[in-house]
């Protein structure tokens, strides 16, 4: 890994204005997203253990959407506080506020108290997981910083097959607990090494006034709408007096929200994001691919299992060759963008992942693993040369006091769709299923072949989506970010 100094030496990188060893601090990163990652797939296999010690099957459910909720709302705020006090506060402040939320939730005695500390959790991982893609576009240049998503997304894609195993072995050989005090090492080691490693400089602006009513708001707006979509028509209804009740407060709650960002003198969310194209697209296809990836890591396993009749090891290796292509097109999108531009970038890789999305259709009772797994790769292929470049182009479009802001965005954005995700295909394989128990193999092949069609769907909006990019993103380049532009 090239030192900040042999790239001053060779004129690629003006002044630099972190004066940090990006090879170690790359590599802290990639242990603070694999907290991330590794929570998000380790605590699936632990389903049995954790209600046999704890009771309460019926809300375990919550383990999954308190994390999310907690981490959706949170990201935009850590966003814009990373933007006025600097990235490294705030990643330290989201590994301890994880650390903290995995400690108590291996020491929870019951499933409500291991819920309310899912959400601390969360709130940690809501700034871990942006900091680390903040931090990624402040230390890289343009041309590497392909590469080095392609570094960030491999840890999801080792995540994916090692985090079910490893939650298999201690809920088997030791204790469910351990799925979360194994966060204690990870967090130590990756908070160490970025105090030690990564020099962020001294903030030049004055006292920023933070807009705490903006920020109460969109958590409570955010919230809502994301807890009315995650658990309508399963908890309730979706025509309920509930269900109504929670859209029409996050509806307001937003609306609030919006009026308050045209007062605020820091506004938490600054509607210039709105405003600038780059930024819309790269969020609108954010959305799409949260939707996508959702629907897949949902039903593939499911009808793996349900309708070929595999077991849960096969079923996970058929989805984890998403992941596998995911990083391999990103580390190599560096090159295409650089030679072809952002935009036909995300469109070649848009329209890649519409052929590997209608590669689902055909798939049926008959078909055998490998066709499943060649169709999770294709999908991973297009994934890494839209998804990447587009946050890449989003980042590298704006200033430093702004980069925070444009990635907590776009991390929001995938938040949403992903939400959104559950609620339409539960909806639609919920509609076609019917009766107590065990769908036969045949109902439940229905159900998620029309799961697969608005998969596609969402691809080739995804493909629309990558086609109004800006022929020419205008880049706050030379990178990383000198010393005067962190001034106010």
């Amino acid at each position: 890994m090239a030192t900040n100094s042999e790239h001053e030496s060779s004129g690629e990188v003006a002044a630099v204005g972190f004066r940090s060893e990006r090879g170690p601090v790359l590599i802290a990163l990639m242990l603070s997203t694999s907290l991330v990652a590794l929570d998000s797939t380790i605590i699936a296999t632990a389903v049995l253990s954790i209600v046999g010690d704890l009771g309460g099957f019926s809300q375990f459910p919550w383990l999954f959407s308190i994390y999310l909720l907690a981490q959706a709302v949170s990201v935009p705020i850590y966003g814009k506080l990373a933007d006025l006090f600097g990235r490294k506060k705030i990643m330290l402040w989201g590994i301890g506020v994880f650390l903290i939320g995995s400690i108590l939730c291996g020491l929870a005695w019951s499933m409500p108290a291991l819920i309310a500390f899912r959400a601390i959790q969360g709130l940690g991982a809501g700034a871990v997981q942006p900091m680390s893609i903040t931090i990624a576009g402040d230390i890289y240049t343009l041309r590497e910083r392909a590469k080095v998503q392609g570094y960030l997304a491999s840890v999801w894609a080792i995540s994916s097959v090692l985090g079910p195993a490893l939650g298999g072995i201690f809920s088997e050989f030791l204790s469910w607990r351990w799925i979360f005090f194994v966060n204690i090492p990870l967090c130590g080691l990756a908070a160490w090494m970025l105090i030690r490693r990564f020099h962020e400089g001294e903030m030049t602006r004055r006292k920023p006034k933070i807009d705490y009513l903006g920020a109460g708001l969109l958590t409570v707006g955010a919230a809502a709408i994301l807890l009315a979509l995650l658990e309508g028509g399963q908890s309730w209804s979706w025509f309920s007096a509930i269900s109504m009740s929670i859209f029409a407060l996050g509806i307001a709650s937003l609306a609030l929200f919006a009026w308050q960002q045209t007062r605020a003198e820091e506004p938490i969310l600054p509607l210039w994001v709105f405003t600038r194209r780059v930024l819309v697209v790269s969020s609108t296809v954010s959305l799409l691919v949260g939707a996508i990836v959702l629907g897949l890591t949902s039903y593939v396993p499911t009808f793996v299992q349900g309708v070929l009749g595999t077991g849960a090891i096969v079923a996970g290796f058929s989805l984890a060759t998403l992941t596998m292509g995911w990083p391999i097109a990103a580390s190599m999108s560096g090159r295409v963008y650089l030679r072809f531009g952002f935009r036909a970038t995300a469109t070649t890789g848009a329209a890649i992942t519409v052929v590997g999305t209608a590669m689902a259709t055909l798939i049926t009772a008959d078909s055998q693993i490998w066709q499943v797994a060649a169709m999770c790769f294709v999908v991973g292929l297009g994934m890494g040369l839209a998804a990447s470049p587009t946050l890449i182009a989003a980042q590298s479009s704006v200033d430093w006091e702004e980069r925070g802001v444009a990635t907590s965005t776009n991390m929001f954005a995938r938040s949403i769709g992903s939400a959104v995700g559950v609620a339409i295909f539960g909806a639609v394989v919920n509609s076609r299923i019917s009766g107590p128990g065990d769908p036969d193999p045949s109902q439940l092949s229905d159900a998620i072949h029309l799961v697969f069609l608005g998969i596609v769907g969402a691809a080739v909006l995804m493909l629309v989506a990558a086609t109004l990019m800006p022929g020419h993103v205008k880049t706050g380049e030379p990178d990383p970010v000198t010393p005067d532009r962190r001034s106010a």
